[in-house]
Formats: structure tokens, C-alpha cells, sequence
């Protein structure tokens, strides 16, 4: 029986620092680490000596001891290389394609994320104050429920800056009241000819001296300082004045004659990396939407902006806010365990303004936004993308090692070092990244417009920007380097004495690393399809789930507000059409850009309590529930000539339950203001969007007349357009029809799901294209390399299929293995993409083999063509040399 072999030291840091050390110091050095390891295997045992061997090697890594590798920078020498590389490019003509198509992709799609990317981070950057400026947000944490709203009571702008000295300036903007609805016709006043426009609000004087937008024309300290003034942006001056300074002229909105609105000033156009895109602010001043709001704290329609002074710690102004509004000014209408229940479970803070476009995924505020995770997410795409190229030119440079095995053994036998065939291999590798980067940016300017058509944006190659030319300059050469670096060292570590003795042959058979690089490729690939089909699946479950109300074959009449008093005639005749079910007339819809009022509602019996609950008020007609295919699950609907329903309320079964009423009907609630008696209870219906959770609802009788709702028969739709269109002919001549669909309107909602959707697609689609690339390159070259084995196979007897599936074995196993790894981790991404909707698909096991299925067969039709080839090809060819 042999001895036990004693305990070694752990070879790769043993390897690792014969590597780094200078050879005059590596004897001493290594001759203490091994002394100190067999000490240690006597005292501690041979676990704390290899431990305390590799502490000992890294802390002998350090500039003295690190060996130097001196590189001649000769012009000839380099003029030699890239010759020679050159050549090298042009002899493997498929080889090089692969690599600098590959590369080129990856470049392109990194171009064109960092782009996307540069574009959202400076969102709102452009304000001379960017660093001062905040919009205020309220956050609720109860329970279950947790929500974050940028709505406030019209006084609270005034008790910010009466309260605390550290805001300079403080200011509402209202995009919630009146010019909602899809937008508003606006005209000269002496024109008779009607514009529909879009991007309407009500803002205070001092949001322009918060923002400091460039002032065209006009005062900016005055612009909206009186009342019934409005200030337009540049490029609506240019189309209503053209060549005119049109400030202390009139407009008139909505036909509104009684009432022409007067242009306080012109301001530059919002640029489109800013989260306000308002070209038409009308003024607050001398304004209040119902009587008493000035000092109504019950119903928030309010955005606030602050201008913090210079020195503010943020962090104790925060910590004040909350504890001061409900103290002393909401404290009448709470007691005081409502107050304290308030300041425990609510909290105000201050969001730059800088962080609004991608950082407000759960805050509700009606607008569109961006979401740093997912320019996070592209950027990952982008670069594994990248890695994916640079992984076939590592791939391919060793799997065709054996090839310039002779070369490099010739070289070092003829006086070449170490050191001049690395710089000949790196040489390589940055005339592959030069030509890489010059095709890439080419991919990169054809591809743009398709980009911006999925990304939504109107990004530019900034080719005249100081920084451009310099940085593609700058990454040809780190990305070639480090491309290339790998496969230097490791075919300049060839020995000369096994090259030439035909002993080496390191492409074919250490294909270790290859095989784990070939795996984090489709894995890659493979997460992202799986994302793919995960974000197309929760876009269907959201357009086909049952919402609370029908979607479908309804129309939506809009700048209905301008008819006046046509509007009642204009219902009667379109409920008179035979393709029509029936109309109602109000712009609180269960859609983006329709009217919102936020509210807080109490029991009326239980209002000394302050247990109020956050809710919608909606004004609707008599036919809204049956127009919008809505159904009441308790009591009644509103009845015309039943004088109590003026205050009557249908409530929602989610506010029923907040309410904790057993039986709500007769029930009395209100919100301070109004007082109103539940005559129903309506189903659960989705008014927002599918990541927020359904709140309270209260529908009452009112008027909210910026649209009307035409639900259609399904059998009539044509014909219902167009009778619906000669109608509103006959009774508005002079205004033309304009009208969407609800069904298209609810699928807008998600434009930001469907856009990624489609992002992630093509990006899939480029990240499996770069890897069966290399794929396909990398099956050729290895059929080749066993073209003899091949060969023999078959003058012994082998078929076809046993050929073609050896040949195949290898790299499916290794796709399996991709999907083994890939699926638990796309899972786990995905799971945490969709905790963003409160509604959401559940990941079935069929989208993982779906993801499976997808790219075996794509992996065997990259591969099966040159295996077949070769099954298929005569044993003498291969043979003859033999």
C-alpha cells in the first residue's frame, strides 16, 4: 500500500504566483510561503495552512515584486503586426465576419442603449435652480395598503410657506380640473376657426420663478400674476402669432366668448427630457374651482413644487412637515387619536425634481415616467449583449489555437518573446475592434429610427458632441484589449519543444472554459426570452381581464364642453340612432387623461372621529353605469324625476368594505362638504392602472361635460360611426368631430408595458443571433478539427445519424444546461418585474419550455447544417493525408 501523499498548497495560487513574481525574488518568496505551509499543516492543520498559503501569496502581490513585461513601442514592430493581422483577417474570411459582426451587433445595441440611457438620467436637469427644486409627496403606510400621491388641498401650498421659512418659494400647478378630458379647441379672438390642442394646466405665477423657463416674451415675475391670463409656450406663439408678439392679446377656449383669455407671456418649449410637458399655463390667481376651496383640506387636485433655500437640511425639514400640517391644519376636522394615527402611518417628503421621471413608478400623479430599474435592465441587455460577442472572439481565438500553435512555436524558436507575441495577439484583436466599432456605428445610424420608434424617443447620433469621436475612440481600444487579452496570453504560453513535436493540439480538446462561455450565452439568451414571453403575457392578461366594466364598441366624443347648451340635443339624437345601446355624457372615464377628483370620506356617524378614508368623487348622468357596462351589485342606479338623488351616492364595494358597513344602502357619508345618502353599491371596477390596487369610489349626479360615451352595437359599428359623425355635423358645423375608442384608450395605459415588451424582443432576438453566431463558427471549426475522426468513423462503418449525432451531443448538452441555470433566474427577475401590478399573470412551467424548445431548435439548426455537411462528406477527402 502506497504512503499517503502529503498536503500541497493550492495550486492555482501556487501557479498564480510563479505568474506575477519577478524571477530573481520567486525562489526566496515561494521558498518561505512553502516553509510557513508545512509549519502550519503540523500546528493547525492543512485547512488553516492552505487558507493562510493563499493570504500569503496575495499580500506578496505588490509593485516590487510584480514581474515587468516590457513591450518595444516601435513603429515598424506595430506596422508589422497589424500587417500581419491583416493578413490573418483576410486569409479565415468567415472566422473574421463572425467576429466583427458580432462585435459590431453588440457595439450597435450599446450605442444605442447608452443613448436611451444618457437621455433619461438628464430628465429635468436643465432648470438653473435643478439642484433647489422639489415637488412635494404625500406617502400613507396602513396596513395593507400603501400609497404614494402628489395631490394636495388647494391651502396647503400657502401653510408650506407660512409654516417654514427653509421653502423660498412654493407653487401649484392643477392638471386635474376643467381642461381634461383629451385636450380643448382654442382660437384667436378674432378667428372663428377652432385649433383642438393637447398639454393644458393650471399653474401658479411662482412656478415660473421656481423652473426659470426663458422668457420669449413678456415679464417672468408677472406673466400669470393676473387674473384670466394664460402663458403659451414658443412653438404655440409661432403657430397662432406667427411673427407677432402676441402678449396682451386674447384667446378663447372652448367657445367661451364670455370669457377670453389674455396672454401674459411666451416661454420656451419644455424640452422632451422634462417630466412637464405643458404648452398652455392658465393662471390660479383669483381662481377657485368650487366655492370655499381656498380653505377646503378635504379635496386634493393640487401638484406642489418648492424652491428650497440654500442650506436646508433636507432631512429634518422632512421630519417636521407632517407633524405641523395635521396639528394645525387639519386638526379640526380630526381628534386627536386620528391625528396621531395620522403622523404615525403618513409622512410627507420633498422628491428632487431631477428624480421624478425615473423614480415615480409607485407614486400616483397621472403622469408618464420613466423607471430606473429598466435603464438599468437595458443597460444589462446591452452590455451582455456585448459580452456575448466578445465571448465568440475569445471562443473562437482558442478553439483555433491549434492553427497558430506552429505559428508561435516557429516565432519563439526563431528569437520571438513572450512579450512581442502578445502585442502581435493584441494587435489582432484592436484591428478587430477597429473594424467592429466602424460597423457598429453604421448599424448603429440605420438602426436609430427603428430604435425610437420602439423606445418612444427622438434620439440623435451626437456626432458634433466634444465627447463623442473621443469615447468610440477610447472603448475601440478598451474593448479590443480587453477582448483580446485572454487569448494573447494563453497562445503565447505555447512551448516550442511540444509545438514542434506535433504534441499540442489545445483547440480541440481544453474546451472547459469555451464550454462554460458557450452556457453563459444561451443563458443570457435564454432569460431574455423568457422575459419576453412573460411581458407579452401579462400585457394579454391586462386587455382581457375582466375589468369592472366593457371596453369594447365604445366611442368617445371629445370637446363635447364646446356644444353648451346642444350638448342635451346632442345626446337625445345620438341615443336615437339604431346602432347606438345607449350615451352618457361625463369625462370622469376609467382612463388615462379623463378627470379625477380625490377626496377623503367619512361615516357620517363616526366623523368626530376622523376615521376618513382616501376616495374618488366621479359627476356622472343617469346612464353612465349602463353606458359603461357596469354592474350594481346593491341597491339602485340613479332615476330620473327622484329629486333625492341630487344627494345620493353609488358607492364601490371597496370603499363599502373600508367603511366596514354590513349593509350600506340608506347609510349616510361625507367629506366635509357634502353630505351624501348610498342608494347603491357598485362592483369593483379598474379605474387606474392595473399596478395600483382598486380604492374607494363615490359616483354622483353631476355635470362633466368634456366628453360623451356612445356605447355601439357590436353587429354596427361602421354604420354607427358614421351616422354618429353626420349627427354631430348637423349640430356643430363648424367644429370637426374628434373621437377614440375606449378599448384603445385603456390600451394606451400600458404603452410603457408594450414598449418594453418590444424592446426586450429585439434584444433577444439580437442576443441569440450574436450566440448562434459564434456558434456556428465555433461547430465549424471543431467539424473540422475532427474531419479525420469523422472520416474514420465511417470507413468503419458508423452511420449518418450516429455521426450527425455526436456531433450534436456536445452542444445541446450544453444548451440544457443554459436553460437549467437561465429558467430560476428569470423567474426570479420576472417575479419581481410583476410585483409592480397589483394584477398580475401568473408564470406558468409551459413558458419555460416554450423558452427551451426555442433555442434547442435554434441551436440545432445553427449546428446541424455543418454537421450534416460533414457526415455527409467523402472519408478519402480526410483521409488522403493520412
Amino acid at each position: 500500500m502506497s504512503a499517503a501523499q502529503p498536503p500541497r498548497p493550492p495550486r492555482w495560487a501556487d501557479r498564480f504566483l510563479e505568474w506575477y513574481c519577478r524571477p530573481e525574488l520567486l525562489e526566496e518568496i515561494q521558498g518561505d510561503a512553502y516553509e510557513l505551509f508545512d509549519v502550519r499543516c503540523a500546528e493547525k492543520g492543512s485547512r488553516v495552512a492552505r487558507r493562510a498559503f493563499v493570504w500569503d501569496v496575495l499580500r506578496s502581490f505588490r509593485l516590487s515584486t510584480i514581474r515587468k513585461i516590457t513591450i518595444q513601442f516601435s513603429p515598424d514592430m506595430y506596422k508589422s503586426n497589424f500587417k500581419i493581422a491583416w493578413r490573418n483577417l483576410a486569409k479565415h474570411k468567415m472566422y473574421s465576419s463572425i467576429k466583427i459582426g458580432g462585435f459590431a451587433i453588440g457595439i450597435a445595441a450599446c450605442l444605442l442603449i447608452a443613448l436611451f440611457i444618457l437621455d433619461e438620467l438628464n430628465y429635468d436637469r436643465h432648470y438653473p435652480e435643478t439642484g433647489r427644486i422639489y415637488r412635494v409627496i404625500g406617502e400613507m403606510t396602513e396596513g395593507e395598503f400603501a400609497g404614494k400621491g402628489v395631490n394636495f388641498p388647494a391651502p396647503f401650498a400657502k401653510a408650506l410657506k407660512d409654516e417654514f421659512p427653509e421653502f423660498e418659494t412654493v407653487a401649484r400647478i392643477n392638471p386635474n380640473s376643467l381642461f381634461t378630458g383629451g385636450g380643448n379647441p382654442i382660437r384667436r379672438a378674432e378667428s372663428n376657426q377652432n385649433t383642438y390642442e393637447e398639454g393644458f394646466t393650471f399653474a401658479d405665477q411662482e412656478l415660473l420663478d421656481i423652473l426659470q423657463i426663458p422668457m420669449i416674451y413678456g415679464d417672468p415675475k408677472h406673466a400669470l400674476d393676473e387674473p384670466n391670463t394664460i402663458v403659451i409656450t414658443k412653438r404655440k406663439a409661432d403657430k397662432y402669432f406667427p411673427n407677432e408678439n402676441p402678449v396682451g392679446k386674447t384667446l378663447i377656449a372652448n367657445n367661451n366668448t364670455d370669457n377670453p383669455i389674455k396672454i401674459g407671456g411666451v416661454i420656451a418649449d419644455f424640452p422632451p427630457n422634462s417630466h412637464l410637458q405643458y404648452d398652455f399655463l392658465f393662471t390660479m390667481k383669483g381662481l377657485e374651482f368650487y366655492p370655499g376651496e381656498g380653505n377646503n383640506w378635504n379635496a386634493s387636485n393640487y401638484h406642489t413644487y418648492v424652491l428650497l433655500r440654500q442650506g436646508t437640511d433636507l432631512v429634518k425639514l422632512e421630519q417636521k412637515l407632517m407633524p405641523v400640517i395635521v396639528e394645525k391644519y387639519l386638526g379640526a376636522n380630526l381628534s386627536k387619536a386620528e391625528q396621531e394615527r395620522i403622523k404615525k402611518s403618513g409622512r410627507l417628503y420633498l422628491q428632487a425634481v431631477s428624480d421624478v421621471h425615473l423614480h415615480s413608478a409607485d407614486i400616483q400623479d397621472g403622469m408618464s415616467h420613466g423607471d430606473i430599474r429598466f435603464v438599468w435592465l437595458f443597460g444589462a441587455i446591452a452590455g451582455f449583449i456585448l459580452l456575448i460577442a466578445v465571448i465568440n472572439f475569445i471562443n473562437l481565438s482558442t478553439a483555433r489555437s491549434a492553427n497558430r500553435a506552429k505559428e508561435v512555436g516557429l516565432r519563439k524558436t526563431v528569437g520571438s518573446t513572450r512579450e512581442s507575441l502578445i502585442g502581435q495577439f493584441l494587435s489582432e484583436s484592436l484591428l478587430f475592434s477597429a473594424f467592429s466599432f466602424l460597423l457598429g456605428l453604421v448599424f448603429a445610424w440605420l438602426l436609430l429610427p427603428y430604435f425610437n420608434l420602439l423606445s418612444g424617443k427622438s434620439l440623435q447620433l451626437p456626432w458634433l458632441a466634444w465627447w463623442f469621436l473621443p469615447s468610440i475612440a477610447a472603448s475601440t481600444i478598451l474593448v479590443g484589449l480587453l477582448a483580446g487579452i485572454y487569448p494573447a496570453f494563453y497562445l503565447s504560453s505555447f512551448k516550442p519543444i511540444q509545438v514542434l513535436k506535433g504534441k499540442l493540439s489545445k483547440g480541440s480538446k481544453n474546451s472547459g472554459l469555451r464550454s462554460a462561455l458557450v452556457v453563459f450565452q444561451f443563458t443570457t439568451s435564454i432569460v431574455l426570452i423568457i422575459g419576453t414571453l412573460v411581458v407579452t403575457r401579462q400585457m394579454n392578461y391586462i386587455l382581457n381581464k375582466k375589468l369592472g366594466f366593457e371596453k369594447d364598441q365604445v366611442i368617445l366624443l371629445q370637446g363635447t364642453q364646446t356644444l353648451g347648451d346642444k350638448l342635451p340635443n346632442l345626446k337625445e339624437q345620438l341615443q336615437q340612432l339604431p346602432a347606438v345601446d345607449a350615451v352618457t355624457v361625463s369625462d370622469y372615464l376609467p382612463i388615462n387623461g379623463a378627470k379625477r377628483n380625490g377626496t377623503e370620506m367619512w361615516d357620517e356617524k363616526k366623523e368626530q372621529d376622523g376615521n376618513s378614508f382616501g376616495s374618488q368623487i366621479w359627476q356622472i348622468d343617469y346612464d353612465y353605469i349602463h353606458t359603461m357596462g357596469m354592474k350594481i351589485v346593491q341597491g339602485r342606479n340613479f332615476m330620473e324625476g327622484m329629486r333625492s338623488d341630487s344627494q345620493g351616492v353609488i358607492i364601490n364595494q371597496a370603499l363599502a368594505k373600508k367603511l366596514n358597513f354590513a349593509q350600506p344602502l340608506g347609510e349616510r357619508i361625507t367629506n366635509g362638504y357634502l353630505k351624501l345618502t348610498i342608494i347603491g353599491v357598485v362592483e369593483d371596477f379598474h379605474y387606474e392602472s392595473m399596478r395600483e390596487n382598486i380604492e374607494g369610489m363615490c359616483l354622483v349626479l353631476g355635470s362633466s361635460p368634456n366628453m360623451i360615451a356612445v356605447k355601439l352595437q357590436s353587429n354596427k359599428l361602421q354604420k354607427a360611426v358614421q351616422d354618429i359623425s353626420a349627427t354631430w355635423k348637423e349640430i356643430a358645423p363648424s367644429q370637426p368631430i374628434r373621437y377614440t375608442f375606449l378599448d384603445d384608450s385603456f390600451a394606451q395605459m400600458y404603452n410603457d408595458v408594450k414598449r418594453i415588451g418590444r424592446i426586450c424582443t429585439n434584444f433577444a432576438l439580437l442576443a441569440i443571433i450574436v450566440a448562434c453566431l459564434g456558434l456556428f463558427a465555433l461547430s465549424t471549426y471543431l467539424a473540422e478539427q475532427r474531419s479525420k475522426e469523422i472520416g474514420i468513423r465511417k470507413v468503419l462503418g458508423a452511420s449518418v445519424s450516429s455521426i450527425l449525432g455526436m456531433l450534436l451531443q456536445n452542444f445541446l448538452k450544453l444548451v440544457l444546461l443554459a436553460l437549467v441555470i437561465a429558467s430560476p433566474l428569470a423567474w426570479y427577475l420576472m417575479q419581481e418585474w410583476l410585483k409592480d401590478f397589483a394584477y398580475r399573470y401568473q408564470i406558468s412551467w409551459d413558458v419555460f419550455v416554450l423558452a427551451g424548445v426555442a433555442v434547442s431548435l435554434l441551436a440545432v439548426l445553427t449546428i446541424g447544417f455543418q454537421a450534416l455537411r460533414s457526415a455527409l462528406s467523402n472519408p478519402l477527402d480526410s483521409l488522403r493525408s493520412e
